[in-house]
């Protein structure tokens, strides 16, 4: 049974929140996810500053 997947060195750039998690195949991945109501976006990524510049110039289609 995998670990519990757990996001560390969870950071807040306005809406949006980056952190570190492990893959589905137990690799590193940084993702950003929008934590305003009804906007849904997220991504993961491979390095922490390509999260970090997402989540920089990430607009919410939604207001």
């Amino acid at each position: 049974m995998p670990d519990r997947d757990s996001f560390h060195s969870v950071m807040r750039i306005g809406p949006v929140q980056t952190g570190i998690h492990r893959d589905r195949t137990g690799r590193t991945a940084h993702a950003a996810v929008c934590t305003a109501d009804r906007c849904g976006w997220s991504a993961d990524y491979s390095s922490r500053t390509a999260a970090q510049l997402a989540a920089r110039t990430h607009r919410c289609t939604v207001r």
